[in-house]
């Protein structure tokens, strides 16, 4: 399988939120605004690409008894990094992002990637993979948090649109997460059958 269309099965074919319904705790809890989505996208794709490369990298050197705890300690560490690079550089968006950083570690689309494609594959594939599968995860959360700020807001990424007065509060609170991803999920399909 080339490179290219281990980039796009990630972002089109196997996208983790539209697709395989992967992660929805991060999708539903940081997507109030399309910065915060795409900013938890970014860091999940970080630790997605080096966690798979590493992986890959000493999947020989790991007996398979301790092998899931072995993956979860290498996911652990690239998140232990970034949440340290985060609260250094970027405090603000840190505090927003708050508690679902250090969730990355127990999100199922990066052990569900270690155990499907990392620990079978080469560390230039399963860069790759990671990737396509963080860039469909980005982009997914970018749009759904666009699509709920601009209905709830008026804005989008932080920029008004149309006045704020015409927003529909439900879509900035929790169940306007469902709503919007619900119809989210039945227009990439409608689009997948078209």
């Amino acid at each position: 399988m080339n490179n290219f269309k281990v980039l796009l099965n990630g972002m089109i074919k196997e996208n983790p939120t539209f697709v395989l319904l992967l992660g929805m705790c991060p999708t539903l809890g940081t997507t109030s605004s399309a910065i915060n989505g795409m900013s938890m996208g970014l860091a999940t794709m970080f630790v997605l690409i080096c966690s798979n490369v590493v992986i890959s990298s000493i999947k020989n050197l790991v007996p398979d008894m301790v092998r899931i705890p072995i993956f979860v300690v290498v996911i652990a560490a690239f998140v232990t990094v970034l949440q340290m690079v985060m609260q250094a550089y970027v405090p603000a968006l840190y505090a927003t992002l708050g508690l679902f950083i250090p969730l990355i570690v127990v999100n199922c689309i990066l052990l569900g990637r270690a155990e499907a494609f990392a620990c079978k594959n080469g560390p230039v594939p399963s860069f790759f993979d990671g990737l396509g599968i963080g860039l469909g995860f980005t982009i997914a959360l970018t749009l759904l948090g666009g699509v709920r700020e601009f209905l709830g807001t008026g804005k989008l990424f932080g920029m008004t649109i149309m006045p704020e007065q015409y927003g529909m509060l439900v879509f900035v609170l929790a169940p306007g997460a469902f709503i919007a991803l619900g119809y989210l999920i039945a227009i990439v399909n409608r689009l997948k059958k078209a």
